[in-house]
């Protein structure tokens, strides 16, 4: 594998990280009927009661409910990258907080189907996809528990 020499987005304009280090995803609102839409476009309402051929950028929620998820235990099939030590993976449906929209991602590694449940709420994040042949490290979107970090935060405390 090659080495890291930097990080880009594997899709641009799915995501954004502000300056503080957050990441949101980036959907698209029709300004006529209100309706949300990921991954983001430029027109074409999905609302089919809606003609509008408009939609605004907009940041979506990075909190959700876990609304279904898989499990894939099997490496893709080529021509898509796969890791020769391939590890299965969780992916999770998501229902956005505000905009009631699922989205689809990885889960972080180390979070399997078994630790998920279905209602418990989810937390976006991101997480190298692979490393190309010139060493840019491909970013995605991805979910992991929202628990995750109040676990973390109450064992650093316990190890103080």
């Amino acid at each position: 594998m090659p080495e890291v020499t930097s990080q880009q987005p594997a899709i641009d304009g799915w995501f954004a990280t502000d300056e503080d280090g957050r990441t949101h995803l980036i959907g698209s609102k029709c300004p006529q009927c209100g309706t949300y839409v990921f991954p983001p476009r430029e027109n074409n309402c999905p609302n089919p009661a809606c003609s509008s051929d408009a939609l605004e950028s907009v940041a979506l929620s990075t909190r959700g409910t876990l609304w279904s998820y898989t499990e894939n235990r099997y490496p893709p099939p080529a021509p898509y990258p796969a890791p020769e030590d391939f590890e299965p993976f969780a992916i999770a449906a998501v229902e956005l907080a505000n905009e009631g929209i699922i989205v689809l991602g990885k889960v972080v590694e180390g979070t399997l189907a078994a630790d998920l449940k279905v209602g418990m709420e989810m937390e976006l994040t991101t997480m190298p996809l692979f490393t190309d042949d010139e060493g840019v490290q491909r970013i995605v979107h991805a979910w992991r528990r929202a628990d995750d970090d109040a676990e973390r935060s109450d064992e650093e405390e316990r190890h103080k």
